[in-house]
């Protein structure tokens, strides 16, 4: 049985990621809140990875770090600072944990690291310059490291398109903005985290041997379509 930690994994994408894992696996959870569901597989640790010392663990097998933002706003709005914290949660983050756990990683045979960028790094789009800088970085990342790390440990990630997660429900706010954001995407749809966790669960499974530094697209389309 294999150990998953997840970062991030009380509720949205983490939260599903922790749910499809718990059966099958060891999952050691990090956040700052605790998982509304018990299971025998599963081990909580209360921790702001932006704050806090990452608890010490014997041995993992995979490493899935979840924590991410939406902030959206004119360039003219945005402050330094938001622009720092945007970075800091979804760049810095990632790196503190993945420097954390290296050592047990490189010590297992198939070890896995999984990050999450998002379609705005591919689709120019308003509003949206704090994130797709900082989600850049986690592409350079994933790109960067999986080279260096190859070929002991693997390291890809996910680039979804808007998710149905308490993150986004303020654009996600009534049903007239979600039949709008639906009918923007080629596939008349968005997602759901379900679906997230089951390309997660690919990822870090032996069935995607055969893939590092790779950014995977989860867009409904609008990205890989013209509409």
């Amino acid at each position: 049985m294999k150990t998953i930690v997840i970062i991030g994994g009380s509720k949205g994408i983490g939260g599903a990621i922790l749910k499809n894992q718990l059966n099958t696996h060891k999952v050691v959870n990090i956040s700052r809140t605790k998982p509304t569901i018990s299971h025998e597989n599963l081990t909580h640790y209360s921790c702001d990875v932006l704050v806090d010392e990452l608890p010490d663990l014997s041995e993992l097998d995979s490493l899935i770090y979840c924590p991410g933002s939406i902030n959206l706003k004119p360039f003219s709005r945005l402050k330094i600072e938001e622009f720092q914290s945007d970075f800091e949660i979804n760049v810095l983050g990632a790196i503190k944990a993945i420097q954390k756990y290296l050592p047990q990683l490189k010590k297992k045979n198939g070890a896995t690291i999984l990050l999450f960028s998002t379609v705005a790094t591919k689709l120019g789009m308003p509003f949206h310059t704090s994130i797709a800088s900082a989600k850049s970085a986690v592409e350079g990342l994933v790109k960067s490291l999986g080279a260096e790390l190859a070929p002991k440990i693997r390291i890809n990630a996910i680039a979804p398109t808007i998710t149905n997660t308490t993150l986004a429900e303020k654009i996600l706010r009534n049903d007239a903005m979600k039949e709008a954001i639906a009918e923007r995407h080629p596939l008349k749809k968005y997602l759901i985290p379900q679906e997230v966790a089951d390309m997660a669960d690919f990822l870090i499974s032996e069935k995607s041997g055969s893939m590092s530094g790779q950014i995977i697209s989860l867009d409904c389309g609008i990205v890989t379509f013209k509409s």
